[in-house]
């Protein structure tokens, strides 16, 4: 039977209304440092509002939202880093970037104190799935400038226990890493998790019978994602926990592995909203919506109201391992920016992920959106391995996609290893114009 675990227990446990008071502590401290960037000085001061009339959480919906342009903007406009920072530029530590997919990288730095934060929210991530000083963690990463791949060892480090970097690996040899050093938790994508374990069938490596026990995955959606899920545990014989973060915020979310789906929001170290991406009014819970967060630890090079673009759907029901903070259902459901509408029908990509993952012998997949009479139509590309023939795997998604979207899909077979593998985020969709 699952066992809740905990970083700081007392904490995770407070009730609502004392968390919500350490919340509006740090909210204060936040707005203290906030008039030294000149970034926000020129936000708040076009909205009208003084830093120091924000002591209260209901006060921040008075603030502006800050949007990834706006950011990136505010770099190109005063380079290198922007006016976002708040204190002089030798008090800074450590550079990392986003990767730059969609534009120009956005350039962080961090405060030995903000960095510090930064593995303390870490230390939630690690210590809400078990993981302990007696664990060797292995970062299956290749170590870009990006920070949540330095954070996932800091943040190792932090909680006492051995971390090993996967950086300058191929996979054959993170998997030899693996064994040979006992490795017991494993830090990825759900993408190459399931990547990994393809390898390992390759040469015939038992993962499930390796020194592994805890997946600990993040970058996209999937590891809520049941089908995903269960493949990862099948594959690794661990129990599979996700996490969310950004660059521009840091590590917001954790599982606690008892929440059926849910994952929580760290409320210790951030505030979050939920507003209706086309009005940006505040939803009810249960309801949809763009996640909107305000990191309170960060105070080198804070963030207000930074609207995500991921869609979730919030609830303070009580969870079963004990903790109040809030939690989203099904993990980060999709990207405001990233639905697709095919024949009339609103899918998010994860919709598809999940669908695919429900047939093991997928081994990897591609999705090609091309403009039929106005509407996004799709090209599903298949590898598959050797326990099905190519047809009843058709026949099998395709009567997925018919009872589960209500859609028709075309589903061709790809040869062996000619699709794309992903180290980081995935990108299995391709649109053809």
């Amino acid at each position: 039977m699952k066992q809740a675990h905990f970083y700081d227990r007392e904490l995770e446990m407070s009730d609502r209304g004392p968390l919500r008071d350490i919340q509006e502590e740090k909210l204060r401290r936040l707005m203290q440092e906030v008039p030294a960037s000149g970034f926000y000085s020129e936000k708040l001061r076009a909205a009208g509002i003084e830093s120091s009339q924000v002591r209260r959480i209901g006060d921040i919906q008075a603030l502006p939202f800050t949007t990834k342009s706006e950011l990136a903007a505010e770099q190109l406009a005063h380079p290198p880093f922007g006016r976002l920072l708040t204190y002089p530029l030798s008090r800074y530590r450590y550079f990392h970037q986003t990767s730059g997919t969609t534009g120009a990288p956005l350039l962080c730095l961090d405060t030995e104190d903000g960095w510090q934060w930064m593995t303390r929210c870490w230390g939630y991530v690690y210590g809400a799935a078990g993981v302990t000083d007696e664990d060797i963690v292995f970062c299956a990463f290749s170590f870009g400038p990006y920070l949540s791949h330095w954070a996932a060892i800091s943040g190792a480090r932090h909680i006492g226990a051995i971390c090993i970097s996967g950086g300058g690996m191929n996979s054959e040899q993170r998997l030899n890493a693996i064994l040979v050093n006992r490795c017991t938790v494993l830090v990825c994508t759900p993408t190459y998790a399931l990547h990994l374990a393809e390898v390992a069938r390759e040469r015939s490596i038992d993962l499930a019978s390796s020194a592994l026990r805890v997946s600990i995955h993040a970058g996209e959606p999937g590891a809520s994602l049941p089908n995903v899920k269960r493949l990862i545990e099948e594959s690794f014989g661990t129990i599979c926990f996700d996490h969310a973060g950004a660059t521009e915020v840091g590590p917001w979310a954790f599982d606690c592995g008892l929440g059926e789906g849910a994952i929580h929001l760290n409320e210790a170290e951030f505030i979050f909203e939920v507003v209706e991406p086309e009005n940006d009014r505040t939803v009810a819970e249960g309801v949809k919506g763009e996640l909107v967060i305000t990191n309170l630890g960060r105070t080198g090079m804070p963030v207000l109201r930074y609207r995500t673009g991921d869609l979730v759907e919030m609830t303070t029901s009580p969870c079963k391992c004990g903790r109040r903070f809030s939690r989203i259902k099904g993990g980060v459901l999709g990207r405001a920016d990233n639905m697709l509408i095919v024949r009339g029908v609103n899918i998010y990509p994860s919709a598809i992920d999940n669908m695919i993952r429900s047939i093991p012998d997928v081994v990897e997949y591609e999705v090609e959106i091309r403009r039929v009479r106005g509407l996004d139509d799709l090209l599903i590309k298949v590898e598959i391995g050797n326990a099905q023939p190519f047809q009843a795997i058709r026949v099998a998604l395709l009567e997925r996609f018919r009872a589960e979207l209500n859609i028709r899909a075309n589903i061709e077979v790809a040869a062996s290893g000619s699709l794309p593998r992903y180290e980081f985020k995935a990108s299995r969709y391709k649109r053809i114009t």
